[in-house]
């Protein structure tokens, strides 16, 4: 299946940092540090991650520790940043709102 591999525009990665504060370009990558407020809550909000990553073809690097979940996301097949990641860091995002984050 052939994926749009357009690499976001500078401004365009900065918009979106703008809007997500909490979200960083680093590494060439963007990522975000989530705190749940309890270590099953984490898992739950890594398991809605994982069905959303996984409707969307497109899967990101997480990382477990205690309550704390970060997700890293590029796209690797295109050699950077692309509409894929931020639309899946939205996603997440709305999905730790609704659940562990959002109390």
């Amino acid at each position: 299946m052939a994926y749009d591999r357009t690499l976001l525009s500078p401004d365009a990665l900065q918009t979106f940092l703008a809007k997500h504060p909490a979200w960083t370009h680093e590494g060439g990558m963007i990522r975000r540090v989530y705190e749940a407020p309890s270590f099953l809550e984490g898992i739950a909000f890594v398991e809605k991650v994982a069905k959303a990553a996984e409707a969307a073809n497109h899967h990101p690097d997480i990382d477990i520790r205690w309550r704390k979940v970060t997700l890293a996301l590029v796209t690797h097949d295109a050699g950077g940043i692309t509409f894929r990641d931020t639309d899946l860091a939205t996603e997440a995002d709305r999905l730790f709102g609704e659940g562990a984050g959002g109390r």
